[in-house]
Order: C-alpha cells, then sequence, then structure tokens
C-alpha cells in the first residue's frame, strides 16, 4: 500500500490482521501519520504544489492522514518553523487550510481574513512569509458561497448597506467584480464574483515590487484556487 493512503482505518485494520490483541492507541496513530509523509522538504514551488494538490486529493477521498500532529512532532517545531507554501484564504470556518490540504503543524503559513482581501497587515504577513521563511509557493484561495464577496455584491448591484467596517471590507472588493454581468442568476454571479475576487487579489501583489522581484527570479510562484464546499475539492485557476 501506498504510505500516503495509510489511514487511521487501515492502520486499526492491520493491527487486528496481525493479531495484535491489543487497540493501537491515538499516540500510536498519529505518530504513524507522520511517518506516512515524511517526505522531503519540496525544492521549489511546484514540488509544493504537487504536495498539496495531493493532500487535497485524500482529504476529498476520505484518506485523510492527519499527518505532523503528534507530540514529537510538535517538539520539533519548538526551535523554528519551516512551512513549505503560504495560504492567504477567507477566515470562513468551513474552510481550513491544513485540512483541506491534508498538512499538518509546521507545514503552511495561513493569511486568514474575510474575502481573502489584501490589506496592510496581510502585506506584512507575506512579506514576512517571503523574506524570513522564504516561501516559494503563495495560494491564494477563494472558496464558494464566500459571505464577504456575496456583501460586496449586494453592495454594487442592490445598494446594500452594511457597518462601517464591514462596508470597509467590501470596498477592498468591489475594484475586482467591475465585469460581473448584473443580469446573471445569484449562484452563477457569486461563483463568478468568487473567482473574480482570488484574481483581483492576485493582480494587487502582482503589482509589488518585492513580489516583481521574487516572481522574475523564479523564486516564488502565485497561484489562485477556488474551495468547493460540497465536494471538499481545490480547484486550481489558470
Amino acid at each position: 500500500m501506498d504510505r500516503t493512503k495509510m489511514t487511521r482505518r487501515w492502520l486499526l485494520s492491520a493491527a487486528a490482521g496481525l493479531g495484535l490483541g491489543m487497540a493501537v492507541g491515538p499516540a500510536l496513530l498519529v505518530a504513524e501519520a507522520d511517518q506516512a509523509l515524511d517526505e522531503a522538504f519540496p525544492k521549489d514551488a511546484e514540488e509544493a504544489r504537487r504536495r498539496l494538490i495531493a493532500g487535497n486529493k485524500r482529504f476529498v477521498a476520505g484518506e485523510s492522514v492527519h499527518p505532523h500532529a503528534s507530540k514529537e512532532w510538535r517538539k520539533r517545531l519548538t526551535t523554528g518553523q519551516k512551512p513549505f507554501a503560504a495560504i492567504l484564504g477567507c477566515s470562513d470556518s468551513r474552510v481550513p487550510p491544513e485540512l483541506i490540504f491534508d498538512q499538518g503543524f509546521g507545514d503552511l503559513f495561513d493569511i486568514r481574513v474575510a474575502g481573502n482581501v489584501i490589506a496592510p497587515d496581510v502585506l506584512g504577513s507575506l512579506q514576512y512569509a517571503d523574506v524570513h521563511l522564504h516561501i516559494s509557493l503563495l495560494i491564494v484561495l477563494g472558496h464558494e458561497s464566500c459571505g464577504a464577496v456575496a456583501a460586496a455584491l449586494a453592495a454594487k448591484f442592490q445598494g446594500a448597506k452594511e457597518p462601517e467596517r464591514i462596508t470597509a471590507l467590501v470596498r477592498m472588493i468591489e475594484p475586482g467584480l467591475k465585469g460581473i454581468d448584473p443580469k446573471l442568476p445569484a449562484p452563477a454571479q457569486l461563483n463568478t464574483a468568487v473567482e473574480a475576487n482570488v484574481r483581483w487579489s492576485m493582480a494587487q501583489l502582482g503589482e509589488l515590487p518585492d513580489v516583481k522581484k521574487s516572481v522574475k527570479e523564479k523564486r516564488f510562484e502565485m497561484v489562485g484556487a477556488v474551495y468547493q464546499l460540497e465536494t471538499g475539492a481545490v480547484r486550481f485557476m489558470t
């Protein structure tokens, strides 16, 4: 069996099949999961992306191994962190990056804000990921039924009003929605706007001198993606 296909169910079945005559404890299962994905650190953005895609496939199939969560692994991280990718995602409780990509402690540098908008503190976090953590891959991750994007659409087409702070958030999203067809059915309009908002965030980042330099030198890659709530799949954008 492929080690990356090792699940808790498989470990329990294997233990029973070997006649161990004892329950496999949670600590053992977590340690085994750590070993199952004890891969070499990705050498570049492409390898990092492949690891995320593989993890999401396990998640969609219900075969997550929940790696890098053991006490021993956490102890390794007390001296520092070396995540292999950064995720700029929405704060929505339905879109936790470590779960949907089947990664663990220390694997991802998460930046989460409603609507995955480009705010000043977001830029500071991303610069930290670049300068201090030397991240080679950034995923700008939107998701279906994003409330922040829906609020921006309501403000744009219906004149809807929100409290002051939400209005400020909406205004950061609205410039990316210029090409949205007001006549689209609501579900299609929201889906289109979610993808447009991801592209808008990427466009803003792409204009930053540091990002331009890193991309030109091929030290850094930025990719957009949308998470599908029902299936759990992440669709990478081209």
